[in-house]
């Protein structure tokens, strides 16, 4: 199963890598690796919370770290497209970029807390920030609300997007909220 899911969730990495190099479809690649690490990483990222949601049915709970650092990864990838193709490594450009566009301090910290759930998702360190872990939903919240400042105008897919999120997210809720009503 571990090797199953390491495929799955390094496919659309490996589909990306052929459509920029390979095949040179995208017109826009900095632009496609915006929309292409941010949706994955969203995706996965909202996948991990599903986990426990779903365990009943197939039980991946001890591949959730593992699944956890792919979201990671994938937004990893839109950040360092920002930094190193988009910015060019140029702090001018990121502080006006920073100013112009609020939207981007969502990500950030969207982000931040990303790298402080992957640097403690080891083991040992887990055991003492377990309960910090929960600051992935805040994350969430953060995400979605910088995917949709971000876009000029939702199309369809989008708007069916951001409603599959919106119940994920009910249902999530409901969750633990039984939780609270057992203890």
């Amino acid at each position: 199963m571990r090797i199953f899911l390491f495929v799955l969730f390094l496919t659309p990495f490996f589909i990306a890598l052929y459509s920029l190099f390979i095949t040179q479809s995208v017109i826009d690649p900095i632009k496609y690796i915006y929309t292409f690490s941010g949706v994955v990483a969203t995706v996965i990222l909202f996948f991990t919370i599903i986990i426990s949601l779903i365990k009943r049915y197939i039980n991946l709970m001890k591949y959730r770290r593992m699944i956890g650092l792919f979201g990671f990864f994938y937004a990893s990838l839109h950040i360092i497209n920002f930094v190193v193709l988009d910015a060019q490594f140029d702090v001018d450009f990121i502080i006006n970029n920073l100013i112009k566009k609020p939207f981007i301090y969502l990500g950030a910290m969207a982000f931040l807390i990303l790298v402080f759930l992957a640097v403690t998702s080891t083991k040992r360190l887990f055991r003492k920030y377990n309960k910090y872990h929960k600051t992935l939903y805040l994350s969430l919240v953060l995400i979605i609300i910088h995917f949709i400042l971000a876009q000029k105008s939702l199309d369809i897919y989008q708007i069916f997007y951001i409603f599959i999120i919106g119940v994920i997210s009910i249902f999530k809720l409901i969750q633990i909220k039984s939780l609270f009503n057992r203890n």
